[in-house]
């Protein structure tokens, strides 16, 4: 049998999942993520970064999300290279605008594609760099 070498292997994906679910269930938390959870209660996700091969799986229940496995299809793939989900968290580009210049795909249940895409509207992500000065 070939041995494949380290260079080939796709890239772990419980470490990325494991801290997405989690700055995911943080923002639940403190209130910065303006979620419906029963919107989302059974759904499952893929968040696919494209240009590092990392491909995140995740689920939901009523209260937080979960790092549960399952059985592919999702009912909602988001994909993108690094680059276009970071502009979109730093509010550089909106999910409207990256969707339709092709750099975001949103494939799946069109309804809670929707959803989502608001919802990541919503978020205030500068609000959760620990670097960032406060206003004195």
């Amino acid at each position: 049998m070939p041995r494949i070498s380290r260079q080939h292997q796709p890239p772990p994906t419980h470490p990325p999942r494991y801290a997405l679910v989690f700055a995911l269930n943080t923002l639940l938390e403190r209130e910065l993520l303006p979620a419906d959870m029963t919107l989302f209660a059974g759904r499952t996700f893929e968040i696919d970064v494209l240009d590092a091969g990392i491909k995140i799986h995740f689920t939901t229940n009523e209260q937080k999300f979960i790092t549960q496995d399952f059985s592919p299809p999702p009912d909602l793939r988001l994909a993108a290279n690094s680059v276009d989900f970071m502009r979109m968290m730093t509010r550089e580009e909106d999910p409207d605008t990256l969707f339709f210049n092709r750099k975001l795909q949103i494939e799946g249940d069109t309804e809670l594609g929707l959803i989502t895409k608001n919802l990541l509207n919503c978020v205030e992500w500068d609000k959760l760099n620990p670097f960032k000065k406060q206003a004195a």
